[in-house]
């Protein structure tokens, strides 16, 4: 199962008198028990869970340290075998949320990225959030062009990936991997 899928099972109502969350760029969390929609075939039943969210200031070195950070947790749980992809993937997506998820005034100095690595048994769900409001798009670049493939990257090493919108502004942007 490749591809892109829009879901919405992030987005939370901005219904505030019910008590209820609102979820944003700025500050989600992944929810305790959280897993794409999409990638919910992939779970069996009784799977070990663990979560790490790391917050990434809005720099060209953030790129460095995400991928740091997914090998760091990787290695702790225990599932090595998942470096190489995954440090892609991190390096791929938090490259695109900075290029075109981040728009950097004074007026918004709290704008990060989170990104989020959630384990579900041998699966491990890569979530990174970003203020853009933009959809990440696969498309077809020329063959002299400096970049374009990274989503066909994404593509390629993950079980699934999709993105959703957060709600009052922003994106997540994730992939599964398999062990």
């Amino acid at each position: 199962m490749h591809g892109s899928v829009p879901h919405h099972d992030l987005v939370q109502s901005t219904n505030l008198t019910r008590g209820q969350i609102h979820w944003s760029a700025l500050d989600w969390w992944p929810p305790i028990g959280w897993w794409p929609e999409p990638a919910r075939g992939l779970l069996q039943p009784g799977s070990a869970s663990a979560s790490a969210t790391f917050v990434l200031p809005p720099r060209a070195e953030s790129v460095h340290s995400a991928r740091s950070f997914a090998a760091g947790t990787l290695s702790g749980w225990g599932m090595t075998d998942l470096l190489d992809g995954m440090e892609l993937v991190v390096s791929e997506l938090a490259t695109n949320a900075l290029r075109h998820g981040m728009t950097l005034t004074c007026d918004r100095p709290r704008e990060v990225i989170r990104l989020s690595l959630i384990r579900r048994g041998p699966h491990v769900a890569c979530a990174i959030t970003d203020p853009g409001s933009n959809a990440p798009v696969l498309r077809d670049p020329s063959p002299f062009e400096p970049g374009g493939l990274g989503l066909h990257i994404v593509e390629s090493l993950s079980a699934c990936w999709g993105w959703c919108p957060l709600v009052p502004q922003g994106k997540a942007v994730w992939a599964v991997l398999a062990a």
